[in-house]
């Protein structure tokens, strides 16, 4: 008996191992597992926050709203991981719900099921520009200083995320942003949380991030910043909700009868390049890319992308996007797709647990976004800042996504200024051919802004 079960579980990680590559990304089940619910702590606050402040302002039912953004984010985070094996994660994108219900449902005046549409719409169009390698051939096309630019914008905007979210940083008046109040007990308890986790991570020590938010919980449940789970309600939902009042409501008609090209058009652009600029940055950090800085197999990873778009708009939820807390898993040691399998399991599980996953505050998860900014910023000594034609366009990519808090405006005043300072100073060998597209492109998103 004892023989069966030990050959079963090595027959278990065999199966594991080839197919998710695990001795050939020099990783292992443990430190997959471990990353995947890393991943999933740092970036579980989409659970509250896509819903309160978006889905349910654009008119959603609460319940369902929930639902569907559980359902369309862990169904997507397991596609990214069994399909493209990669230890990305998946969830309804924050800037894109702002789109969703400020912009298409609000000003517009569009229906929620109407908008839905129009997403379901740009995710059909993002599929056929993977499935016909035009997305492929795009990031090939991106030079390798802008790509690394990218890497450090993104450092900064997750720090900068990181400091917003501790309350460390505060909006100002007088100089747009300042030093927060340190007395305030979430800004103490995002201190101690930052103290912790950088400690952790000076000595080494294997599941430093996860290990500084758990702690870090433990420590603000003491403070009163989080509650005390009291009672098994507090941990447990015995009656999971479901996106009754959403899921198939999607309204395809009405957004092509409506006319929506330049919403879909930006929604579309939006999407892709989030995905690019996560795919591109938190690849770089795994070790996934090649010699050129290309992602292999980089289209598996689009077609789920694309398909993720899909999958939220028929559940009931705003665009599904590539999530920059990946890297988090990516920093504990995630470089397959079983991390993203975890993360994917993790989330189906917070239909009965959604009570347990509010417990951790956003202090606790805080810290680990400002450290990751830290350790991202290192793609910087690849840039050569003594020729100012790559100087600046790799400057204006990397101040300009804090900055904006987008990952695409910063993205497209870095292409627009490489081709053009390129072709000014008569460099135009420099150029890939598709990059006078991709300028234009970023060109008609920032006008029609």
């Amino acid at each position: 008996m004892l023989e069966a079960e030990i050959q079963k579980n090595y027959c278990e990680e065999g199966f594991l191992d080839r197919y998710f590559k695990l001795s050939q990304r020099k990783t292992n089940l443990r430190t997959e597992v471990m990353a995947g619910l890393t991943t999933f702590i740092a970036m579980s606050y989409l659970i509250f926050v896509i819903p309160g402040q978006f889905l349910i302002a654009a008119g959603i039912p609460p319940a369902s709203a929930t639902a569907a953004t559980i359902i369309s984010t862990a169904i997507a985070t397991l596609l990214m991981g069994i399909y493209a094996n990669l230890p990305i994660a998946m969830g309804s994108g924050l800037g894109l719900g702002a789109v969703f219900t400020f912009i298409m449902v609000g000003s517009m005046g569009l229906s929620w099921q109407t908008a839905l549409g129009a997403v379901f719409i740009s995710g059909v169009l993002f599929f056929i520009l993977a499935i016909t390698n035009i997305t492929k051939a795009v990031i090939e096309a991106i030079p390798a200083l802008l790509k690394s630019a990218i890497g450090v914008g993104l450092g900064l905007f997750i720090a900068f995320i990181g400091f917003k979210g501790a309350g460390i940083i505060v909006s100002a008046s007088g100089t747009i942003v300042t030093l927060g109040s340190l007395k305030q007990p979430n800004v103490i308890l995002a201190i101690i949380g930052l103290v912790i986790t950088s400690l952790l991570l000076a000595k080494n020590i294997k599941g430093a991030f996860l290990l500084g938010i758990l702690s870090t919980t433990v420590i603000g449940m003491f403070m009163g910043v989080t509650k005390v789970p009291a009672t098994m309600s507090d941990i447990i939902a015995f009656v999971p909700p479901m996106p009754v009042a959403t899921i198939g409501q999607l309204d395809v008609v009405a957004a092509v009868g409506y006319g929506l090209v330049s919403i879909i058009f930006t929604i579309t652009i939006v999407d892709l390049f989030d995905n690019i600029g996560t795919l591109i940055a938190v690849s770089g950090k795994a070790g996934l890319l090649d010699e050129n800085n290309n992602l292999p197999d980089i289209n598996k990873a689009l077609l789920a992308g694309s398909a993720a778009t899909m999958i939220g708009g028929f559940f009931g939820s705003c665009t599904v996007t590539s999530y920059l807390e990946s890297a988090v898993g990516v920093a504990e040691g995630g470089k397959t797709g079983l991390t993203s399998v975890t993360t994917g399991m993790l989330f189906l599980a917070t239909l009965f647990l959604t009570p347990l996953a509010g417990l951790v505050p956003g202090a606790a998860t805080a810290p680990v976004l400002i450290i990751l900014g830290a350790l991202m910023i290192s793609e910087i000594v690849h840039l050569d800042f003594t020729d100012f034609t790559n100087g600046l366009p790799a400057f204006l990519t990397i101040i300009l996504m804090p900055l904006t808090c987008s990952i695409v405006e910063g993205m497209a005043f870095g292409f627009i200024a490489f081709t053009l300072l390129k072709m000014v100073a008569g460099r135009t060998k420099e150029i890939h051919p598709l990059m006078y597209v991709l300028s234009i492109v970023f060109a008609i998103h920032l006008y029609m802004k």
